[in-house]
C-alpha cells in the first residue's frame, strides 16, 4: 500500500488591497486542494501570506513554513505553490530555500509549472525564477514612475495622510478615482496649536520645546488622530514636515536605500495649513534649541543652583535677586520678575536656605550606600538586559555575514562550473549586494562588540558604591562652609521649588556614569554629559 504524500499549501498575494478585494487567494486554495485530490496527496497545513512581497524572506508565514519544513521529522513532504513566483521572485534566494527544504526531504512543487528533478529541469526552474525576478523589478520601476507622475499632478498615492489632512475623491479617470488631500477640520486646529505652542507658548511659559509640547497636549487630553498619546518623534515630524506649508514630498526615502537623492524627490502641491513665515520661524526655533549647536542650559553663573533651579508653578528659572544693598540674597521666579503677577504669582526663598536644603538632602538621603544601590538597581538590570540583547544582535550580525559569505561562495562555484555567466548584469548586482551585506554586517558586529566591551568595563560593585558615597559627601562641602557646584550638579540636574516642597530630580543614567568615572580615578563630574558650545553655521550668528 502506497503512503500518500503529505502536502503543505503556501498561498500569497503581494498587497493588502489584493488580500481584501482580490479573488487570487481563494483561487490558489481551490487549485491546490484540487491538485492534492487528483494525485492522492494529504493536505496537512495551509500557510496564507496576505500582502507580502516575494522579493525578500521577511514574511511571517513563509518563515513559519520554512521552520516547519526544516524540523526533524518534517510535518509534510512537499510544499505546494500555484507558481514559483508565489514562493520567491529572487532566483538566488529561491534556490537557497529550495535546497534548504530538500536537505530535510521536503520538495517544492508548482501546480502550473510542473518540472522534474534532473539537471535540465533544475535549469528550467532557475530560468523561470530569473524571469520572475526581472518582471518584479520592471513592475516596481513602472509603478514608481506612474506614482511620481501622479504626485506631480497633485494627486495622492494612497498612503495614510498626515494628521490635519484627509483624502477625498478629486476626479474620475476611466475606472480609477483620482484622490487629493484636503484640510481635515477635525484635526487641523491641533496642528495649528502645536505650531503656536512652539512659536509663542501658552501665554505663560514662552516658546515651548518638543518635549514640553508633548506634555502640554497629553496633560490636556489633546490626543492624536487615533486617540493615542503624543510622542516626541511623532510631534517633531509634525513641526518639520513641509506638507503643512503646501509642499508634500513624495519618494523622499525607501526602506531599502534610506534617504533618496534630491533629484528623485517629487513635490506635490497640497492645501497649506501653516503659513510659510510661521513654519520658517519654528524651524529657526528648533535649530536654536538643538543641543549640538546651543548649550542645553546656563551652567556658569555665580550661584550654586544657577541653571537647574525652576519655579514649580510656571516652569520659569529661579534666578538670583538681592535686597538691602546685597545683604540678602534670594532665589526668585524670573517670570514674575519680568511679567509681574500676571505671569506667575512667584515665590522667593533665601539662597543659603535653599542651598543647604538641597545639599543636605543629597548628603543624607542619596549618598547612602543602601540608597544608591536601590536607586541604581533598575539601571543595572536594564544594562544587563541591553548587554544580553546586544550579544544576541552580534550573533545575528555574524550569522548574516556568514550567510552572505556562503552565498558568495556558491555564486563563485556556479561561475567556475559554468552554470552562471559572470557577464550577466543581474549576477554582478547580486555579487555586489552580497558583498555589501557581508561587509556591513561585519562592521556593525565589530562596533557592537566594542560597545559591549566598553560597557563591561564599567561594572559597578558594592565596594565602589560605598567608596563613592563617602568621597562625594566629603568633597561636596568646602572649608568655608559652602558647597562645590560641580559635585552637586553631578548628582542633581533639576530643582523645582513649590509652595510647600522642593523637588530634586536627577538622571539615574548620569548618576551611574558619575559613579563609574569616580571609580576610574577621574573627577566625579566627568561622568555627567555636558553641553559644549560650538560655532553655529548660520551667517547671522557669527557677526
Amino acid at each position: 500500500m502506497t503512503v500518500p504524500l503529505r502536502a503543505a499549501l503556501y498561498l500569497r498575494v503581494s498587497t493588502a488591497r489584493q488580500a481584501e478585494h482580490d479573488i487570487s487567494i481563494p483561487d490558489q486554495r481551490r487549485q491546490g486542494e484540487a491538485y492534492c485530490a487528483a494525485r492522492g496527496h494529504q493536505l496537512v497545513e495551509t500557510f496564507v501570506e496576505l500582502g507580502s512581497t516575494a522579493t525578500n524572506d521577511r514574511r511571517p508565514e513563509f518563515q513559519r513554513m520554512i521552520e516547519a519544513g526544516s524540523a526533524k521529522p518534517a510535518p509534510f513532504d512537499i510544499v505546494l505553490v500555484h507558481s514559483f513566483s508565489r514562493f520567491f521572485r529572487d532566483h538566488f534566494e529561491l534556490e537557497f530555500y529550495v535546497r534548504k527544504l530538500a536537505k530535510n526531504g521536503v520538495k517544492l512543487v508548482s501546480i502550473t509549472q510542473e518540472i522534474g528533478d534532473d539537471p535540465m529541469h533544475v535549469m528550467m526552474r532557475q530560468m523561470m525564477a530569473l524571469f520572475d525576478e526581472y518582471q518584479s523589478k520592471e513592475n516596481g520601476k513602472h509603478t514608481l514612475r506612474a506614482m511620481k507622475e501622479n504626485a506631480r499632478q497633485g494627486f495622492w498615492n494612497g498612503s495614510r495622510p498626515p494628521i490635519g489632512y484627509r483624502v477625498v475623491a478629486a476626479e474620475q479617470r476611466g475606472a480609477k478615482v483620482k484622490k487629493k488631500l484636503e484640510i481635515d477640520p477635525l484635526h487641523a486646529d491641533t496642528v495649528r496649536l502645536i505650531y503656536r505652542l512652539a512659536l509663542e507658548g501658552d501665554g505663560i511659559s514662552g516658546p515651548m520645546g518638543v518635549k514640553t509640547i508633548v506634555s502640554h497636549l497629553n496633560a490636556r487630553r489633546i490626543f492624536t488622530r487615533d486617540g493615542g498619546r503624543w510622542g516626541i518623534g511623532q510631534l517633531h515630524r509634525v513641526l518639520t514636515r513641509t506638507t503643512y506649508v503646501g509642499h508634500h514630498e513624495f519618494n523622499k526615502s525607501s526602506p531599502k536605500s534610506g534617504q533618496k537623492p534630491a533629484g528623485e524627490v517629487v513635490t506635490a502641491e497640497v492645501p497649506p495649513l501653516i503659513d510659510q513665515a510661521t513654519f520658517d520661524a519654528v524651524q529657526a526655533h528648533l535649530r536654536a534649541r538643538n543641543p549640538r549647536l546651543t548649550p542645553a542650559r546656563v551652567v556658569s553663573g555665580p550661584t550654586l543652583l544657577t541653571g537647574i533651579c525652576f519655579c514649580a508653578a510656571c516652569g520659569g528659572a529661579m534666578t538670583l535677586r538681592t535686597g538691602k544693598g546685597g545683604r540678602y540674597r534670594y532665589y526668585t521666579c524670573s517670570i514674575k520678575a519680568r511679567q509681574g503677577e500676571t505671569g506667575c504669582k512667584g515665590r522667593s526663598i533665601p539662597m543659603e536656605k535653599l542651598d543647604d536644603l538641597v545639599a543636605g538632602h543629597i548628603e543624607d538621603r542619596l549618598l547612602q550606600p543602601e540608597r544608591l544601590e536601590e536607586v541604581l538597581a533598575s539601571v543595572l538590570d536594564r544594562r544587563q538586559e541591553r548587554a544580553e540583547r546586544r550579544r544576541e544582535h552580534i550573533g545575528e550580525l555574524n550569522k548574516r555575514a556568514a550567510e552572505a559569505d556562503l552565498r558568495l561562495k556558491r555564486l563563485y562555484d556556479a561561475i567556475e562550473s559554468g552554470v552562471a555567466d559572470l557577464d550577466d548584469p543581474a549576477l554582478k548586482d547580486r555579487i555586489a549586494g552580497l558583498k555589501s551585506t557581508r561587509d556591513q554586517a561585519q562592521a556593525d558586529a565589530e562596533r557592537a562588540i566594542a560597545l559591549l566591551e566598553s560597557a563591561g568595563q564599567q561594572t559597578v560593585t558594592p565596594a565602589m558604591v560605598r567608596t563613592f558615597a563617602q568621597t562625594a559627601r566629603e568633597r561636596m562641602r568646602i572649608d568655608s562652609g559652602g558647597y562645590r557646584r560641580d559635585h552637586l550638579r553631578a548628582l542633581a540636574q533639576r530643582v523645582e521649588v513649590a509652595d510647600g516642597e522642593v523637588r530634586i530630580m536627577g538622571s539615574k543614567g548620569d548618576l551611574l556614569r558619575t559613579l563609574a568615572a569616580a571609580a576610574g580615578g577621574k573627577s566625579p563630574t566627568l561622568g555627567v554629559r555636558s553641553s559644549v558650545p560650538i560655532w553655529r553655521p548660520g551667517r547671522e550668528s557669527n557677526p
